[in-house]
Formats: C-alpha cells, structure tokens, sequence
C-alpha cells in the first residue's frame, strides 16, 4: 500500500536522479581531454644543455597556456607535454618520434641541431604529424617538400645575408679598418654549410677569407685553433659553433693575447648565452654575433627571462623560441578547434600568429618557413647581452672595431 511518505520518498529519489543526469554531460564538458604535444630535445650527449634551455621554454609556455585557461575552442582543453629525449643524437630523435606517434601528440615541437631537426621531421611526415622546427638552421629542413615541417626561426642562408649586411655597415661606420677574415666552424651540417655561404659572400664586401678551420664536436681543445689564427693574424674571426668549443676558443684566445679587431660570430652557442657572459666575462666582452634572440622591448620577454632566471637556468636563444613555438602550436589548435593533425597543419599554414617573443613581425609560413622571422646582431657588452641590429629592436650601438 502506498503512502505519502513513500510517494514523497520516490519523488524525490525521481528528482535526485534526474538532476544527476542533467549533471553528467556538464561534468564531462568541464574537464575535456587533454591535448598532448611533443617536446623533443637532446637532453643527454654533447647538446645537453641545449636541449635543457629547450624544454624550460616549453614548460613556461604550457604552464602559462594552462594557467590562462588552455584552449579555448575545445572547452579549456589543457595542453600536456610529452618529453622526448633525442639523446644528441638523429638515430636517437627518430626512434623518439615513433615513441610519440604512439602516444598519440598533436604536434611535434623542437630538435634543437639541424641533423636531428632533419631526421625527426622526415620521421613524422610518415605520419602526417605536425613538426615544428624551434632552431635548425640549415635550409634543407624546409626545402624537401615535407607539408609537415615549419620553421619558426629564420634559416642560414637569411643569416648569412644579414650578418653579412649588417657586417658591412660596421665596417663602413667605422672607416674600413677590416680586411681580412678567419673563419671556424664546427664540422657538422650547420657549420659546414654557413661556411660554404661565407665563404662565397664575404668578398663581396671586399673582406679576404685567409682560412677557413673546421673543428669536431664535441672538441676538448682550441690550442691548435688558436695557434693557428695567430699565425694567420686576421682582422676578424667569425666563429660558427656550439657552446663548449666556441667557450674553449675564445678562453684560449684570451690567455694567448690574440686580440684581432672583432670577433663577430654567426649562430654561435656561446656568444648569445648568459653563461657564458657570466663565467667568462674577460674572454666574451665585446664579441658580436648575429643568432636567435628575444625582443628586449617585449615585456613578456623580460618576465621569461626572469622566469628562466629563477629556475636557476641561464637564459639563451633556446628558451624564447620554445617559448614561442610552444605558443604558435597553441595558437593552431586554438583556431582549428581540434586535435586533428591535418586541421592543425591547415592552421599553421595561414598562421598570423604574432604572441610570441621574438623580434620577428607576424607569423607566415611559405613553404614551411616563416617568412616574419628576423635575425639580430647582439654584442656583449658591460656584462651583458645588448641587441645592436635592427635598429627597431636595439638596445645599444656596437662596439668595433674593439678597442686595443
């Protein structure tokens, strides 16, 4: 026999239920899935400390994304990092890549050197999986045809053409004293190839190459370098190599006397790293480069830094470009509004992207390359990393030829 009091009971465990129901696809809504991207960097083996800049730009990058509230047109879809270690090595990035095909990312960011930056995109076309170059500079990596592959970051062969502009301006400005020119350069893809170009650009400027001398990475000495150059007695010597051989040059410079009237380095590792500033201020007052940088006028720039710094990392080219990779994939899949790779490689295509934190102008991708990326001219100066070209982005005029 029913009662009030069960009628009242099972009205209200109809109700309970109901609003159960009504609540579930709202729960579900609240915490969608989240978007997994690839970061791969070369965390052990000679590159290592590299990779470590690469992958803490990322993180700040993700974590800001999170903190602002993920992406947006998949209802605040967090973005997850899945870390890939290329052990410095191409082989190594390959077998990462077929790692995080089966892990199923979204996008593919990093590489960090121009052989692993080859192989792993070569490696995720086979997907059709979205690689996003952060540094590699040599051309081939966006001249194969790969409808996968975007560099974020402007080539060597946009480098040699600005270094060698705005190499000449100096030189001009500061009534010719230059002439001559020893170049160095690590034996691999990158600094083989910027060579090559140098070689076939400098005279065009008037400047004589004496030499050009390779050396193996990794190299744990520079006294035959160095003996050499004084030998040779250039003007100039422009370094193309990564951060310990560039730190162990320029140290057995110093402690030799070989003070030639500029160092002026094109994609070094060292000479656009605050370690390097801050542990050998003597032997890196003063040198120039012409690589990657930050745009100092950018206060986001300026809090990364800050971020990077407190982290207890050096701040290098590495961390703003992740950064800003990072942010350019993001950007993608905000406005595809899927995690689908041929969505989000139909989006990087007419990316406008411009949030980023480099001194580029805005985001677009011409076969693969980003036609708003632009190289800077920095020089070390007074314990610090100023950018001296362009104008636009400067923090200070240039130094040269360096006093004696």
């Amino acid at each position: 026999m029913l009662t009030s009091q069960s009628i009242g009971r099972r009205a209200a465990l109809r109700a309970a239920a109901a609003v159960s129901v009504l609540a579930a696809p709202r729960t579900l809504r609240a915490q969608p899935a989240a978007i997994r991207i690839g970061i791969l960097q070369p965390v052990t083996g000679a590159l290592a400390q590299d990779g470590e800049l690469g992958r803490l730009g990322a993180t700040l990058a993700i974590d800001a994304l999170n903190a602002a509230g993920g992406i947006k047109s998949l209802g605040g879809a967090k973005i997850e990092m899945v870390f890939a270690d290329a052990r410095s090595s191409p082989e190594a990035a390959t077998q990462e890549v077929e790692r995080l095909q089966a892990e199923g990312v979204s996008a593919i960011v990093g590489g960090f050197a121009s052989p692993i930056c080859l192989a792993a995109s070569q490696a995720a076309s086979r997907y059709d999986l979205p690689y996003i170059v952060d540094v590699g500079v040599a051309d081939s990596i966006v001249s194969r045809g790969l409808t996968n592959t975007f560099r974020f970051a402007p080539g060597f062969g946009s480098f040699t053409s600005v270094a060698i502009a705005n190499l000449a301006a100096l030189i001009a400005a500061s009534g010719k004293p230059v002439k001559t020119v020893v170049l160095v350069h690590e034996d691999g893809l990158f600094g083989a190839g910027l060579a090559k170009l140098m070689n076939a650009e400098l005279p065009k400027i008037g400047l004589e190459v004496l030499e050009t001398i390779p050396h193996p990475t990794p190299s744990r000495d520079m006294a035959n370098v160095a003996l050499r150059i004084r030998a040779l007695n250039p003007d100039l010597v422009i370094p193309s190599s990564y951060y310990n051989e560039f730190v162990l040059l320029a140290r057995t410079m110093q402690q030799q006397r070989i003070r030639p009237k500029g160092i002026y380095a094109v994609l070094n590792g060292a000479a656009s790293n605050y370690r390097f500033v801050k542990e050998f201020p003597e032997a890196a007052n003063l040198v120039m480069d012409c690589n990657h940088w930050f745009n100092p006028n950018n206060p986001l720039a300026l809090t990364v830094k800050k971020q990077a710094e407190a982290a207890g990392k050096f701040m290098a080219y590495n961390v703003p470009l992740n950064y800003s990779c990072v942010g350019l994939v993001a950007d993608a899949i905000e406005r595809a509004a899927s995690p689908d790779r041929a969505k989000i490689i139909a989006a990087l295509n007419t990316s406008t992207f411009a949030g980023h934190i480099m001194p580029y102008n805005a985001t677009k991708f011409v076969g693969g390359q980003n036609q708003g990326a632009i190289p800077v001219n920095l020089q070390v100066q007074d314990g610090d990393i100023k950018v001296i070209f362009p104008e636009a982005v400067a923090s200070a005029k240039p130094i040269f030829p360096v006093p004696a």
